[in-house]
């Protein structure tokens, strides 16, 4: 399996391809979408948009998960990570991939063991999940592929949970 996650934001768009399973991940690619400061935000949403078509069209993932918006002290930043996360959802809907969604919380629980982990906790566990020398950088990478973590995990739960379903 091929999931791309995705820490969505207009100035900075974090992503990570992961191949194989929960218990045998591994980073196939990262990197971030960085939109100019200068263009309005209209033409920033257009350079994600057209960023995240080309990345699906490239590596070609099976699914994709995205971060939800927290909502913390600034309304605005909510906002404008809100503006990303939709363009990223239309994205990745537009190119025929299913797209899920996880809460923070829930990326730190499957990641670390712990809803409330730190932002470190969880990037040295990405580091030491996916066998990696370092932490993915910048850290918009690193939360994405914890994102694409969080959904390899949850698979393998439901896969779990249907199995025992059945018996």
């Amino acid at each position: 399996m091929l999931v791309l996650g995705v820490d969505p934001g207009v100035a900075i768009t974090g992503y990570s391809l992961l191949a194989g399973s929960a218990d045998d991940a591994r980073l196939a690619a990262s990197g971030v979408i960085t939109t100019p400061s200068t263009s309005s935000l209209p033409e920033r949403l257009v350079v994600l948009y057209d960023s995240l078509t080309e990345l699906v069209a490239r590596y070609r993932p099976m699914v994709a998960a995205v971060e939800q918006v927290f909502f913390g002290r600034n309304a605005r930043t909510a906002l404008a990570v809100g503006h990303g996360r939709g363009v990223a959802m239309l994205a990745l809907a537009r190119s025929g991939i299913p797209v899920h969604e996880y809460t923070p919380m829930q990326v730190k629980q499957a990641v670390v063991g712990y809803g409330r982990a730190t932002k470190e906790q969880v990037q040295e566990m990405v580091r030491l999940l996916l066998h990696l020398d370092a932490v993915p950088q910048p850290d918009d990478a690193a939360d994405a592929a914890a994102v694409a973590l969080c959904h390899l995990h949850t698979c393998r739960l439901n896969a779990l949970l249907g199995a025992e379903a059945e018996r």
